[in-house]
């Protein structure tokens, strides 16, 4: 093995360690300050400490670390797709990143169009970080999808995202927009805008903390369920919850993997809808060549004054 070979793999082993540790970090983190609890509890995230500041604290919870280690381990895990990159391929990693540039190219080509292919980064970003956060659960972990502080978060962001692309044709037609088709349903179409990021934010919270509580709530009904059953089977064997093995299991698959992924599929789909579908494309190229336009008969009459 030469040198470059021996450094390319320790490079690779770094990268890997790097998305795995902030996982290790923050599972460490709860099982140090996770307080004891009796049998099955449901509770928000944990609060770690409170900054103090001249308008309140600000609590630094559960749900920001694991989605700061969420963050972490997407982009070492992009850096490590992306190690090794060759013209020619050849890597198996290589052919996953291809695969997932190439899904989400499709994406944003089918529900926005060839103007928003720079989107596509950006879709792959919301894809990866709601997906991967819902499935923390799996390990034990305060999901950051159930905190409705982190997902309000994301919503603002489309929200913004939403509203810069309205404003492309000019702030009139966009004031002008309230007022469609008829000029009564102006409250209703305020209305309508502050609902966008609102529907989005409790839909996407609101899935992920149900089905966390499904999960929780049917665990806790099989041990009840088994111990009413079995109960009666002697020494330890009438305490173990057996009815526990397997079933909350194969419920989980829904719950924890298949929503998760759907939410996050749904998310990314409703950014892509609500950012192309405000966006007056129409009338954005026409005040563009009506810009330069002018601006083209200005240079003409400056080089006829000379």
């Amino acid at each position: 093995m030469n040198t470059q070979s021996r450094r390319f793999k320790v490079v690779d082993h770094l990268l890997l360690a790097g998305a795995i540790l902030p996982f290790l970090a923050v599972m460490v983190l709860k099982v140090l300050t996770a307080p004891p609890t009796e049998g099955i509890e449901i509770s928000g995230a944990l609060i770690f400490f409170t900054i103090p500041l001249p308008m309140g604290g600000l609590p630094i919870t559960e749900a920001q670390t694991n989605s700061a280690a969420v963050i972490l381990s997407i982009l070492f895990l992009c850096l490590y797709l992306t190690h090794g990159l060759t013209a020619k391929g050849g890597l198996k990693r290589q052919l996953v990143a291809e695969w997932i540039v190439e899904k989400c190219d499709g994406m944003v080509r089918t529900n926005m169009g060839e103007y928003f292919m720079g989107f596509a980064p950006f879709i792959a970003g919301i894809l990866g970080l709601s997906a991967l956060s819902s499935l923390s659960s799996l390990l034990g972990l305060f999901p950051p999808t159930s905190d409705m502080n982190i997902v309000a978060g994301w919503a603002i962001l489309v929200f913004a995202l939403i509203t810069y692309y309205k404003f492309k044709a000019g702030p009139v037609h966009y004031l002008k927009s309230f007022a469609e088709p008829v000029p009564f349903l102006l409250p209703m179409n305020l209305i309508s805008e502050v609902a966008t990021p609102v529907s989005m934010a409790f839909r996407h919270y609101g899935n992920i903390l149900s089905g966390s509580i499904i999960s929780v709530l049917l665990a806790a009904a099989f041990a009840g369920l088994s111990n009413l059953l079995l109960g009666w089977l002697p020494g330890v064997l009438g305490e173990f919850p057996f009815l526990r093995i397997g079933v909350p299991a194969v419920l989980s698959l829904y719950f924890d993997i298949f929503s998760g992924a759907l939410q996050a599929f749904i998310f990314a789909t409703l950014t892509m809808m609500y950012v192309s579908g405000g966006f007056p494309q129409a009338l954005f190229e026409a005040r563009k060549a009506k810009r330069a336009a002018k601006k083209k008969a200005k240079q003409v009459n400056a080089a006829q004054a000379e």
